[in-house]
């Protein structure tokens, strides 16, 4: 089995032992009231940070409006530029980060009407420019369907810890340079869905927004590592990074948050009309309302997706479903495999 080559230092381990402890209190975080209206924003964040750093100029404003279905006057690419990454960022829970094939179906929708071969391995050289010239030459087109397959593997066997894993594939991603575009938004998407694996909480984290931060830094860790023919520069990074960045989320409240209003409440609320919980003769838990609002966007998630991201046991999921379903309230079409939820709001 191939294996990228990478050190991992003493500032590594420290790291990894800090944030593994930080993780605990980032999820208590997440358990808080507003915890909801903290995931939204992060998530506005997370969009608006990777494309920024792509070029896109809508501000944090302008994503949240399109995400709300609002009309923005803004250039037709830049927009559809956050469409599709709202559209890539809704498939969380559904793509696999060990498989090559969700790679490419994550690509397809992130660059969906952008480039002529969205979901496609590059079929052509391809280069990495500053302002100062060629920083990065990838390798040749013929090359990369092998790499990536050797990436995967390596990503999916090798025993070193999950975080390591994520910033040394994030690396490697960036080298071989895949795609003819989109390369840098979708290695930052597969670096956040590899740390969720390690904890779901990682769905929450803006760790694009880390890098939209210190680019100068994150590029400079790149070339480092270039430099020796080793990710252990970019390593020690990103891992100080995505310290400072659960460090960073550790306040008590969000400094509009009442006290009075909950947040789950009111998303619920305008999802599915203040008449709903009472159509059914039932006072649906915050567990039950998250899920409804889990399938109301996403439909084709399993117990699984569903469990992680509640961040409750899929026999407590499978529960939870079995009693909406004798309530009426959700209903399955088609195969276990393959099928739909569908909530019954008539």
């Amino acid at each position: 089995m191939y294996t990228p080559p990478f050190t991992i230092s003493s500032t590594a381990i420290n790291l990894i032992a800090e944030i593994s402890a930080q993780m605990e209190r980032f999820a208590i975080r997440l358990e808080q009231s507003d915890g909801l209206r903290l995931r939204k924003a992060n998530r506005i964040k997370t969009i608006h940070s990777s494309l920024a750093i792509e070029g896109n100029k809508l501000s944090e404003g302008q994503v949240a409006d399109i995400i709300e279905g609002k009309t923005v006057v803004a250039p037709l690419r830049q927009i559809q530029e956050v469409k599709n990454a709202i559209a890539t960022y809704d498939m969380y829970n559904s793509l696999n980060p060990f498989s090559v094939k969700d790679l490419l179906r994550a690509h397809g929708t992130m660059m969906m009407a952008l480039v002529d071969d969205a979901g496609k391995f590059r079929r052509g050289g391809v280069g990495v420019f500053s302002d100062t010239g060629l920083v990065h030459m990838a390798p040749p087109a013929e090359r990369v369907p092998q790499l990536i397959d050797d990436l995967f593997e390596w990503l999916a066997k090798a025993d070193d810890h999950l975080l390591i894993r994520s910033c040394v594939f994030h690396y490697e991603f960036e080298f071989i340079h895949p795609f003819s575009d989109g390369n840098g938004r979708t290695g930052r998407l597969w670096q956040s869905l590899i740390l969720g694996r390690l904890n779901p909480l990682f769905a929450h984290l803006p760790v694009e927004n880390m890098v939209y931060s210190n680019q100068e830094a994150y590029y400079a860790a790149i070339a480092q590592s270039t430099a020796k023919a080793d990710s252990g520069p970019f390593i020690d990074f990103m891992l100080e990074e995505i310290l400072k960045t659960l460090k960073s989320h550790q306040g008590t409240e969000q400094p509009d948050y009442n006290p009075n209003e909950s947040p789950l409440d009111k998303q619920f609320g305008i999802t599915f009309g203040k008449e709903f919980g009472v159509k059914f003769g039932v006072k649906f838990g915050d567990n039950e309302k998250q899920l409804l609002l889990s399938l109301n966007s996403n439909p084709a998630m399993t117990a699984q997706d569903l469990a992680d991201n509640l961040g409750i046991t899929k026999r407590a999921v499978e529960k939870q479903i079995k009693k909406l379903r004798e309530l009426n309230v959700l209903t399955r079409q088609g195969s276990a495999k393959n099928g739909l939820w569908v909530i019954n709001r008539n």
